[in-house]
């Protein structure tokens, strides 16, 4: 996780913090999965993933399993680029 994800998250209520650890812990997880785990209620369910969502660190997709629900997961962190390399790897020379 980026540091600016980090000081997004810091913004989010509670309740939006603890799904995201749900998440991290648990991985991809539907909606009801996560009431379950977090013993939130559906709504602030709902909340926290809307929330998680618009900025960006969460995924919604189809869970095959049931095409009623939607499966939740974490995106993946960006790799971390190196800095002044990019002249280096342009292949022409001087």
């Amino acid at each position: 996780m980026t540091e600016t994800d980090e000081e997004a998250l810091d913004d989010l209520p509670p309740s939006a913090k603890l799904v995201f650890k749900v998440l991290e812990y648990d991985g991809p997880l539907t909606q009801k999965g996560i009431v379950e785990e977090s013993m939130l209620s559906a709504r602030t369910v709902r909340y926290a993933l809307e929330r998680l969502e618009g900025i960006g660190v969460v995924d919604e997709d189809v869970y095959f399993a049931d095409a009623r629900q939607n499966l939740y997961q974490l995106n993946p962190p960006e790799p971390m680029q190196a800095d002044g390399g990019a002249d280096a790897c342009s292949g022409q020379a001087d």
